[in-house]
């Protein structure tokens, strides 16, 4: 083996590498954050846990990448520590696919088909389907499938190039003198740990065995502890991750740790106990790209199976090696960044949190109009500061999340996020400035007349209406009742509009004093600026659907297009929202 197979192994692992990472993202992009984020409703417990861990990172074609998110959702506090032990269990199930998929590069046989399923015979085909997708697609889900293919092939090239470099070793007195160091059990783990945790990927650690595989010098005995030690190298990604986390989070990688250690104790000590007992005649045999993927399998599975049962005694250990503290969580942690698309997920989550908590503070401050509370006014102040907060966070994380590389969908959904966040936040504003006008009327014993709370009933009852539907609409994403809100904006315009005259009147006949007047236009100025907030947010609702739509100038031909749908819809807002007649000697 000269330096130009040393330069040969290097570029195959870097082609490996980077062939694993296009995969992966795009095909986290295909799946979209969809998949990831039934993972808050999907870990009722541990078995749904395993298959959901499982599922997700075969899709992702990554374990360290999940468990790095399980990080980052713990930190947030979107996840509990008992829930992501099945996800981790599950994941390193997931994570085996791959060395079966590397394992068809050992396929020998002159029958052609037996040959086309060698990946160096399929994978140029499957290169030039994938340039010609990403050629020929601007966007969606066909150019994201031709990344994977073009992805797969790097990756099998790298392979094929790794397994090229290494061949002449099988020759070498010197390779044959290293590897009877690793007949030592405890020297190949070491050696699966460092490796594995210094290219932070255990599927290159799998490759590169299974390459070394083909020169017939490694045997099942040197092969099993190498790749049990694997399994702890992988832990590297997610204890780096853990580092500025808070202590949940860090219980995660504790959880991680101990899962794999203890199942490469137990696995190896039950595996030499029973060698010694009816000595294996395989483990001197030379083990295959196949048969590493076997042994690989297995020890996940058996680990899974041994361990599983006692995920809150890990729970426990791992709060025992991790004290509590005063536990700090972030809203959303930046961990979650490594899959944009569940991020996104993550950020609707949050998004929709914070439309219902300015629905509710607009709510209450409409309930201190009519009967005063100083606990409640303090929880609408809370409520404001933790919309800010939201807006704050959110705004951050979204703009950071948009320079990453989104679906078109995703980064749809990024704006609309971006857009509904500020009018939302806006909202609690206007209920503050609400709250402010009820504790005028409280502070100076102020009182509507009944016809005057009967007329601002009816306005009040629009707007609570109009809330409900755009938070509805919002949360989810119904088009179909972002439409109802736009036709009832405009019969609160209507409204204020006539209740605004009605005031007017009063003040000329003299049957409204000053101060009532000043608070009776504060309440009709914020409803209408609510309404327009929730017209704002339905345009977002339904432009996500059809990026070519800009807000102003959908709301422009919807007002002037005559739209049967839009009038029929404003009609009977209008029979809906009666105001009662006007006249008579009342005051308000």
């Amino acid at each position: 083996m000269d330096i130009f197979s040393v330069f040969t192994l290097l570029g195959g692992l870097a082609f490996f590498l980077y062939g694993m990472n296009v995969l992966s993202s795009a095909l986290e992009k295909m799946v979209g954050g969809k998949l990831e984020s039934v993972l808050r409703v999907m870990t009722s417990n541990r078995w749904k846990g395993l298959a959901l861990g499982a599922v997700i990172t075969i899709a992702i074609q990554s374990s360290s990448a999940m468990t790095v998110m399980l990080v980052g959702l713990v930190n947030s506090g979107i996840m509990e520590l008992s829930q992501t032990i099945g996800v981790i269990m599950g994941s390193n199930i997931g994570t085996t696919l791959t060395a079966w998929i590397l394992s068809a590069a050992g396929i020998e046989g002159d029958n052609i088909w037996l040959k086309m399923l060698k990946p160096e015979s399929f994978s140029p085909l499957l290169a030039l389907v994938g340039i010609l997708l990403i050629m020929t697609c601007k966007q969606g889900r066909k150019r994201d499938a031709g990344h994977v293919l073009i992805g797969f092939s790097i990756l099998m090239t790298g392979m094929s190039f790794m397994s090229q470099s290494v061949s002449p070793l099988a020759d070498m007195p010197v390779f044959q003198d290293i590897l009877v160091m690793f007949k030592n059990p405890l020297m190949g783990v070491l050696l699966g740990a460092v490796v594995t945790g210094v290219i932070q990927s255990s599927a290159a650690s799998v490759g590169i065995l299974q390459s070394l595989s083909m020169t017939g010098s490694i045997t099942f005995g040197m092969a099993i502890p190498i790749i049990m030690g694997q399994n702890i190298g992988t832990c590297v990604t997610s204890l780096l991750s853990s580092v500025g986390a808070n202590k949940n989070a860090k219980r995660v990688t504790a959880v991680h740790i101990y899962f794999n250690v203890l199942g490469t104790v137990i696995c190896l000590l039950g595996f030499y106990a029973l060698n010694s007992l009816f000595r294996f005649e395989f483990t001197d045999s030379p083990i295959n790209a196949v048969g590493i993927a076997l042994v690989h399998s297995l020890f996940n599975f058996i680990t899974t199976a041994l361990l599983l049962p006692f995920s809150k005694q890990l729970e426990g250990l791992a709060k025992l090696t991790v004290r509590d503290t005063n536990v700090r969580e972030t809203l959303l942690d930046e961990r979650l960044m490594l899959s944009p698309a569940f991020a996104i997920s993550e950020c609707r989550a949050l998004a929709v949190k914070m439309a219902h908590t300015a629905r509710d503070s607009m709510l209450s401050a409409i309930g201190l109009t009519k009967e005063y509370d100083d606990g409640i006014a303090r929880e609408i102040t809370e409520q404001e500061e933790q919309l800010d907060l939201y807006e704050d966070t959110l705004g951050t994380f979204l703009v950071k999340l948009s320079s990453k590389d989104l679906s078109q969908a995703d980064s749809n959904e990024a704006a609309e996020l971006l857009h509904a966040i500020g009018d939302f936040e806006r909202i609690g504003d206007h209920a503050m400035n609400i709250l402010r006008a009820a504790q005028e009327i409280d502070d100076k014993g102020l009182e509507f007349s009944e016809k005057a709370q009967e007329e601002l009933g009816v306005i009040t009852q629009a707007i609570i209406d109009i809330l409900n539907l755009t938070v509805d609409s919002f949360e989810r994403e119904d088009t179909r009742l972002a439409a109802r809100v736009e036709p009832l904006e405009q019969v609160v315009d209507s409204l204020k509009l006539e209740l605004k005259n009605r005031h007017v009147r009063r003040l000329q006949e003299g049957r409204c004093t000053i101060e009532l007047g000043f608070v009776l236009t504060d309440l009709l100025t914020n409803y209408e600026r609510v309404s327009d907030h929730c017209s704002n947010i339905a345009v977002t609702v339904i432009q996500v659907k059809d990026s070519a739509l800009e807000n102003h100038g959908y709301l422009n031909q919807l007002k002037s297009s005559g739209s049967p749908e839009f009038t029929r819809e404003y009609e009977q807002s209008l029979q809906r929202y009666v105001l009662p007649v006007s006249g008579g000697q009342a005051t308000e």
